[in-house]
């Protein structure tokens, strides 16, 4: 009796290897371009719910005024996770004019987080100000921008 060896081959092993990389080095890339348009997604959802606290917290609590992202989240206006300045991959920074200055206004930028290489979190910078017209871009080096004047100059997002 003679034993019969069942099983692959080295050559087939590796075919089925090979494959399952192509496959990879097509899929990763995708999977990774959509994570990036969520992270800028959330971001741009993030600057709406800002710009709508803001306009919440100048009719109550501000007697006027605009507030800061930390005196956002003390009201309980926004949630922890975007009171604390980041989320999904985006910073955010709320400036507000001086308590006092009329009119009042603010400017709110979310910017990336990793702005290079295969963890980059997003390609653009958004911006939104007290007129509740969310505008973005892929210059600035994605820095947040310097202030309103330099929001209002980027383009809109075409979905005010």
């Amino acid at each position: 009796m003679r034993n019969q060896a069942k099983g692959f081959s080295l050559i087939e092993l590796l075919i089925v290897v090979a494959i399952i990389g192509i496959v990879a080095s097509i899929a990763v890339p995708s999977l990774l371009a959509s994570r990036r348009s969520a992270n800028e997604a959330s971001a741009q959802s993030s600057l709406r719910t800002i710009q709508s606290c803001e306009l919440t917290y100048q009719a109550t609590t501000g007697r006027g005024d605009y507030a800061t992202l930390a005196q956002l989240r003390g009201d309980f206006l926004t949630d922890q996770v975007l009171g604390s300045g980041a989320k999904s991959g985006y910073a955010f920074v709320v400036t507000p004019s001086a308590a006092g200055s009329r009119p009042a206004t603010f400017h709110a930028t979310g910017t990336p987080q990793i702005t290079v290489g295969i963890g980059q979190t997003g390609t653009r910078r958004f911006g939104i100000t007290e007129d509740g017209v969310l505008h973005g871009d892929s210059g600035g080096g994605l820095a947040a921008y310097a202030n309103a004047a330099a929001v209002k100059a980027a383009p809109a997002m075409g979905n005010q």
